[in-house]
């Protein structure tokens, strides 16, 4: 609920964190050590698989949790998590598919490009209008990527940067969507469905794909079901945590993902150009500058009040 004193000091209350926001900070710091791992896994296995099997593992462990009310089960629950999962399986195949190329640093950079995304997506399907702001993150971001792809492709985007790139859009559709059901769903049954339904996508994509089971490798299997775990509980989290937290604070906080993912990178050895380092950097502050509130409110305008205050 938004309380009074929210509304009488709204600066007050734009800088109070709450134990949503605190959940979804946890979540960005193991997003950010996720590219490193799947860089890795990816010389022993294909990307589909690789996905069905993080997936799979995910939705096991989901299950205990979902079963005692599955039977609750609605349609439009099993609308959102098939909806949500067609994002999640997208965006995390076109990104593991990309990382078999590129480096987890570069990886994680491109992929925060989501954030100015998202507006520009509400607008198209939630009719919301981006601000000034967001458009001026779009523009920092495109520049950033211009710089990444620069040290080894000129102005041309890799094939590993490209698909990439391609996944940020998923990943923006599946912020948005799960905000769209958020507060209405049962979070325990669609966090089910759609970790269920990545799995299912994925490995029915192997055949098509023309990607065969790998050999047997300790490496792939803890990577994969390791991330499992954590997917469940990011997905988890996610989707109660934005019950209260609107998709622009939420990808304001998913911002330090790339910064993590660079600094893991880092320790493990990676070293980007430093014009791709700028790039990277340019794309974080297009993140940030996109959820700022330039130029005045309008009168009855609630901008900056458009989620519940935590408690």
């Amino acid at each position: 609920m938004l309380h009074n004193t929210a509304l009488d000091k709204p600066d007050q209350r734009r800088l109070m964190i709450g134990r949503p926001e605190l959940a979804l900070i946890g979540v960005t710091i193991l997003w950010g050590g996720t590219f490193l791992i799947v860089h890795h896994a990816m010389r022993e296995a294909g990307p589909f698989f690789f996905v069905g099997l993080r997936f799979s593992t995910a939705a096991l462990l989901a299950l205990p949790f979902a079963l005692p009310v599955l039977r609750g089960l609605t349609l439009r629950e099993l609308t959102a998590g098939f909806v949500i999962g067609l994002g999640i399986f997208v965006g995390y195949s076109l990104q593991t598919w990309g990382l078999q190329t590129i480096s987890s640093s570069t990886s994680a950079f491109i992929t925060a490009a989501y954030v100015p995304l998202v507006p520009i997506l509400q607008w198209v399907i939630l009719r919301r209008r981006p601000r000034l702001a967001s458009w001026i993150g779009v523009a920092l971001a495109f520049v950033g990527l211009i710089l990444i792809a620069a040290p080894r492709d000129g102005l041309a985007l890799g094939t590993g940067e490209l698909l990439t790139l391609i996944s940020t859009v998923a990943i923006a559709l599946e912020i948005i969507f799960i905000s769209l059901w958020a507060g209405t769903v049962n979070v325990a049954r669609v966090t089910l469905v759609q970790l269920a339904v990545t799995a299912l996508l994925a490995f029915a994509c192997m055949g098509p794909a023309g990607e065969s089971v790998p050999p047997f490798s300790w490496t792939v299997v803890l990577s994969a079901c390791g991330l499992g775990a954590m997917t469940a509980l990011i997905q988890f989290v996610m989707n109660w945590a934005q019950r209260t937290v609107s998709p622009t604070r939420a990808t304001l906080i998913y911002a330090g993902e790339p910064v993590w993912a660079g600094i893991i990178g880092r320790i493990a050895g990676e070293r980007l150009p430093p014009t791709a380092l700028i790039g990277g950097l340019l794309i974080v502050a297009a993140v940030i500058v996109s959820e700022l509130n330039l130029g005045r409110k309008r009168a009855g305008s609630h901008e900056g009040l458009k989620e519940p205050l935590s408690t």
